[in-house]
């Protein structure tokens, strides 16, 4: 109980602020090469809901190019993913501006991924509990799939990670995290290079 109270924001805030300070040359040389080969703006920015479904800005990296149709519109996220974006992802460079989140109180370490502003509706009375906790830069379901799980599966996950998350838990998500991240593994679903969208429970 002390640990989800005071504990684990107190290592949110000193991890995150440490963090930053050593990884800026990195995120100074990653801005200029996203610059150089995606264009302006450097990050990505969109709206995700947080705790207890409460908006808030995040940041990446950007990983696609804004290629448009003869209408004007966005091309597929797979024809956009560039190389360099496939890198970036597979690596999970582009999720460090959000040690920023983190650090702010938008965010913790580990948690449920923050998804899109539009699923909030979508979920079941149970799936929602997924907001009980702050959204996390890796999380449970992340190490046991990630983007390879079907929407169920990483729910399911979530959920069972709000209800049993402890320091023992969150320092095991961070180790496998980084065996993952390593490895490449769960970057991208079958099929794909990008998951589906979330339509509600099937």
């Amino acid at each position: 109980m002390i640990y989800r109270r005071y504990v684990k924001r107190l290592l949110d805030i000193i991890l995150s602020f440490l963090a930053i300070l050593v990884l800026s040359p990195v995120y100074l040389v990653l801005a200029v090469l996203v610059r150089i080969k995606l264009g302006s703006p450097v990050l990505f920015h969109q709206d995700r809901p947080g705790l207890h479904g409460k908006i808030f800005p995040m940041y990446k990296f950007r990983s696609m190019t804004d290629e448009r149709d003869e209408n004007g519109e966005l091309l597929p996220d797979e024809k956009r993913l560039t190389s360099f974006g496939k890198k970036l992802r597979a690596t999970s460079l582009d999720e460090l501006p959000e040690l920023f989140s983190i650090l702010k109180g938008d965010m913790s370490i580990v948690g449920p991924r923050p998804l899109l502003v539009q699923y909030l509706p979508l979920y079941s009375k149970e799936q929602s509990h997924r907001h009980d906790v702050r959204p996390g830069l890796t999380g449970w379901a992340q190490v046991n799939g990630r983007n390879t799980l079907t929407w169920a599966e990483k729910f399911r996950y979530d959920v069972e990670y709000t209800r049993q998350y402890s320091f023992r838990m969150d320092l095991k998500i961070v180790f496998m995290t980084v065996g993952n991240v390593l490895k490449h593994e769960g970057i991208s679903p079958e099929g794909g290079e990008t998951m589906e969208f979330f339509k509600g429970e099937e």
